[in-house]
């Protein structure tokens, strides 16, 4: 892809960030910032009550500061890890600005859009991810749907970001972990399933 990092150069910034060279943390965002801010303009998609008054550019500057503090505390292993880990990041920033936004004497409370579903006829996309909660429902159970897949273990939050933040097909979730195609439907399943049981057994359909 275009947007995607030279590879050796994030190696070694990678490698110097491993042995304690925290300016590296500088280089890694320069070099991934392209990724990002596509990846933020993918997520913010998502979050129907904060796209219409945050644009990607406050998403990204936000989630890049996030990710940069992270970076200090975090050990990155890979480019994988690392995209995995900016991807928490960005989730965050868009929780906090769905809590924002959703505040009693918000306008936005009351002025939620509608919510960009998963491609008709899209077969890799599994069902159950085509209904969130609907943006008549509370902002606040909204809210609670994606602190739902934030709080998924590591392996479970990555293929649940992987389908339903960047619309991914199963057969490319594979590709990039480097699993079968069983585990991937395995770990959406299970995904799934803990963010059914966090909204009190009510399906985020």
């Amino acid at each position: 892809m275009s947007d995607a990092p030279n590879p050796d150069a994030l190696a070694v910034s990678l490698q110097k960030l491993a042995s304690g060279d925290l300016a590296a943390r500088d280089e890694i965002l320069a070099l991934c910032s392209d990724r990002l801010r596509v990846l933020a303009s993918r997520m913010l998609s998502r979050f129907p009550n904060v796209r219409r008054w945050d644009d990607t550019d406050d998403v990204f500057q936000n989630a890049a500061m996030r990710l940069h503090r992270a970076l200090a505390q975090t050990p990155v292993e890979s480019p994988r890890h690392l995209m995995a880990l900016a991807a928490t990041q960005i989730q965050r920033e868009l929780i906090d600005l769905a809590r924002h936004h959703s505040g009693p004497n918000s306008f936005a409370a009351n002025h939620a859009t509608g919510v960009k579903g998963p491609k008709k006829g899209d077969s890799d996309t599994p069902e159950l991810v085509a209904k969130a909660p609907a943006p008549t429902d509370s902002l606040d159970r909204w809210t609670r749907f994606h602190e739902a897949i934030e709080a998924l273990p590591t392996e479970l939050r990555e293929v649940f970001h992987l389908v339903w933040y960047i619309e991914a097909d199963q057969k490319t979730i594979a590709a990039l972990l480097d699993c079968s195609e069983r585990t991937v439907k395995s770990r959406w399943r299970e995904a799934r399933e803990a963010v059914k049981a966090a909204l009190d057994g009510d399906s985020p359909e």
